[in-house]
């Protein structure tokens, strides 16, 4: 072996029964097509889809149903044509068996396909156009956890990637999906590869394939023959599958804890993922289907299918001959890091590389837990190097800063030391399950300390307006202050002005300076503070001050001329006179009166008669009052007839008349005005004069800075409602923020 060639060791590992044999010695079979597809729009890590079709729309083999929702999320396409019957909540692949949004295909039989369009010149294509085509195809990684491939590929401006590692290690006991893949498709997964290099141009290309595939080996190093892509093949151990630990068995480095292959430039493919990456470029397929291990004794004909994306797992596992009075477990995944689903009703999915129908010899279930002995040997297995122990004992009691110590999150889920621990704990659930408590509350924890931050910069702004406030009412006073100053300094015969204007004055200060000190005081209850209560007792001064000086210039103003006693008995006469009519008519309307009802007519009508001599008495006695100018009268009766036509045009014109209903109001309207501009010429009263009133300049700077805070802090408060938004741009939508708020503080106009 040559220095290249370099086989390191991982620590930890285990060596269960491999038991690949029930499902690797027959070839790739096409399952058949189904009458009912289930595509979950969440099948991926990330966004969920966004459908993008409806209820009773047809669709054809390989046509967008679902759009990708943000950046790390991918589309989804229809496996098979047929009409869309359904979008809404349906069986999922998960241990919980709760129901997940999902796009419903009845299919038709025809298996017609979308207008393909394949790209065997992509030599040529740029980087972005290349990654938009994978990213729109829907692939996302086909041997873990699902992560979208495109952005998986989108490294970081300042990185290099100078190591690309396809993974063919497939070592979970079971599964044999990569290793037929491996065997028939060689070619399509190299061309996949060559893909990846044109995108990310690395230095070397590395193959990891484990020593129990010998055919699938032979195969791909035939087809790699003119490239110079090395082939690596190295003892079977488990998990030597996982991304960490391939990339230390080949490269012999590290990823540091708590980081990505990217950090020290390496990125890591699945050989499906490859040849999806080949189908979609070179063929222009999307990723609808994928290749399936049918294994475990309760089959008949356990092999590898290759599936439609929705085929319910029921329909796969009766193709491979399901003998239900066997089945105990069935298992999506392998034994290690599968899990145990709830019903044969839930879909195939992209991350779906094996269904296990097991018996109860073959997986029996777990003995029941018993005490740990402190062997150490969960410790030994692991190939992370932790100390499951001291987390299992961390879990149980919740302490969650000791597990992040101890570097829980470096724990990939594989089993191993459940596996060895001869008191048969189930140490891999504790470990998932203070996971889920410890981000469920950092995230709570990132809530409160946005909530802080928008509570603690809105007392600033109200602070910062509160000041403003403060320094304009300041400003107000001390204009005022200077203006009664130039009053009292004045000559004699400036102090002419009429009493009333003055006393007037003196009433609308009194009423702002009370409503500023109600409006302090209402503050001062909510946010009892030193400044606020400063601020009351300054207004509280103020506004007796001011209430003071009302109360002197009342006491020293003339009292009002009284008006003649006659004006108000004739205006009291008036009244009674209208009191009695309103009720005699009131009684008058009633058809059929009783006596008491005829009785009180008659008394109301004496009442009348004399309330009505009186007022006449009056009448006669008052000064006639100054005649009007004719003009006057026919002036007011023709403002009168002009708003009348006009308010019967826009009525006419509101409900929709036709135009030879409309023309008769239009030329009444218009004599109307040619009357009143008669009427106006007629009265001898000079032409109003129109008097317009500027309103002070307004400070352009200042509205574009008020205006740059409020988009700013709208930006903000739309990302902190998108929960599925980067930290990153949040962190630039705050600074943008502060930054606007900052430069709105400090302008002086």
């Amino acid at each position: 072996m040559s220095a290249q060639e370099k086989i390191w060791d991982i620590p930890g590992g285990i060596h269960p029964a491999e038991r690949k044999e029930l499902s690797n010695r027959t070839p790739i079979q096409q399952a058949p097509l189904p009458k009912r597809l289930v595509l979950p729009l969440g099948q991926h890590i990330g966004a969920v889809a966004e459908p993008c079709v409806v209820v009773g729309q047809r669709v054809r083999k390989g046509e967008k149903i679902a759009e990708a929702n943000g950046f790390v999320s991918a589309p989804l396409h229809a496996p098979t044509s047929g009409t869309v019957s359904f979008i809404g909540p349906q069986p999922y692949p998960h241990a919980s068996g709760m129901l997940a949004p999902a796009v419903v295909i009845d299919s038709d039989g025809l298996d017609e396909w979308v207008e393909l369009r394949p790209h065997g010149d992509y030599r040529h294509m740029e980087s972005a156009e290349l990654l938009a085509l994978i990213r729109e195809s829907g692939i996302s990684g086909l041997g873990g956890a699902g992560f979208p491939t495109a952005v998986k590929l989108t490294a970081r401006p300042t990185q290099k990637i100078h190591t690309l590692i396809i993974n063919g290690t497939e070592c979970e006991p079971y599964i044999t999906a990569d290793d037929l893949l491996m065997r028939e498709r060689a070619g399509e997964l190299v061309s996949g590869i060559d893909i990846l290099v044109q995108l990310i141009q690395p230095e070397q290309v590395l193959i990891g394939i484990e020593d129990n595939k010998p055919e699938a080996i032979a195969e791909v190093r035939g087809a790699c023959s003119e490239r110079s892509y090395q082939v690596r093949v190295f003892p079977t151990k488990y998990p030597s599958g996982g991304e960490k630990q391939l990339i230390q068995i080949l490269t012999g480095v590290e990823v540091p804890s708590g980081g990505l292959p990217a950090d020290i430039g390496i990125l890591c493919q699945n050989v499906g993922t490859c040849t999806a990456i080949h189908d979609a470029v070179v063929l222009g397929k999307p990723l609808i289907s994928r290749i399936t291990t049918l294994t475990g004794e309760a089959l008949a004909r356990p092999g590898n299918v290759e599936a439609l994306l929705g085929t319910p797992v029921g329909e796969l596992l009766q193709f491979a001959g399901l003998d239900t009075s066997k089945l105990n477990r069935l298992i999506m995944g392998g034994p290690m890091m599968g899990f145990t689903l709830p019903s044969l009703e839930v879909p195939l999915i992209k991350t779906s590389n094996c269904l296990l129908a097991s018996t109860a010899v073959e997986l029996p279930p777990p003995p029941p837990a018993m005490p740990c002995i402190r062997c150490g040997e969960c410790a030994e297995a692991c190939p992370a190097s932790l100390l499951p122990q001291q987390l299992h004992f961390f879990a149980l009691g919740q302490e969650h800063e000791q597990l992040k110590a101890h570097n829980l999150f470096d724990c990939i889920e594989c089993g191993a030391c459940a596996y060895v621990c001869p008191s048969s704990i189930p140490l891999v659930q504790y470990y998932r399950a203070a996971k889920a408590e410890i981000r469920e509350l950092e995230q709570k924890q990132l809530k409160a300390e946005h909530s802080k931050q928008r509570f603690e910069q809105r007392q600033e702004r109200l602070r910062r307006a509160e000041e403003q406030k403060e320094a304009e009412r300041k400003a107000r006073a001390e204009k005022a202050a200077r203006a009664k100053a130039a009053q009292a300094e004045a000559p004699p015969a400036a102090a002419a002005a009429p009493a009333d204007e003055a006393l007037k004055k003196l009433k609308i200060e009194a009423s702002m300076a009370q409503v500023a000190l109600k409006k302090a005081e209402k503050q001062l209850a909510a946010h009892d503070t030193p400044e606020l209560q400063a601020q009351v007792a300054e207004l509280r001064a103020a506004a007796d001050a001011a209430q003071k000086a009302l109360a002197d210039a009342q006491a020293a103003a003339p009292a009002p001329t009284p008006k003649p006693a006659g004006d108000e008995a004739l205006k009291k006469a008036k009244i009674d006179a209208a009191m009695l009519k309103a009720q005699l008519r009131k009684l008058e309307k009633i058809e059929t009166p009783d006596d008491e009802q005829q009785a009180e007519i008659a008394r109301l009508r004496q009442q009348l008669e004399a309330a009505e001599k009186v007022l006449a008495d009056l009448e006669s006695q008052a000064p006639a009052p100054a005649a009007k100018p004719a003009g006057d009268d026919a002036l007011k009766k023709a403002k009168v007839e002009l708003a009348m036509k006009r308010a019967e045009l826009k009525k006419a014109e509101k409900a929709g008349a036709d135009e030879a209903a409309l023309q008769p109001r239009r030329d009444a309207l218009a004599t109307a005005e040619q009357t009143l501009h008669a009427a106006e010429a007629a009265s001898g009263k000079p032409a109003p004069e129109l008097v317009r009133t500027e309103r002070p300049g307004v400070d352009e700077k200042f509205k574009a800075l008020k205006t740059e805070a409020a988009f700013a802090r709208a930006d903000l408060r739309k990302l902190e409602r998108d929960e599925s938004a980067a930290g990153e741009a949040l962190q630039q939508a705050r600074t943008r923020l502060a930054e606007a708020e900052r430069k709105l503080a400090e302008y002086q106009p």
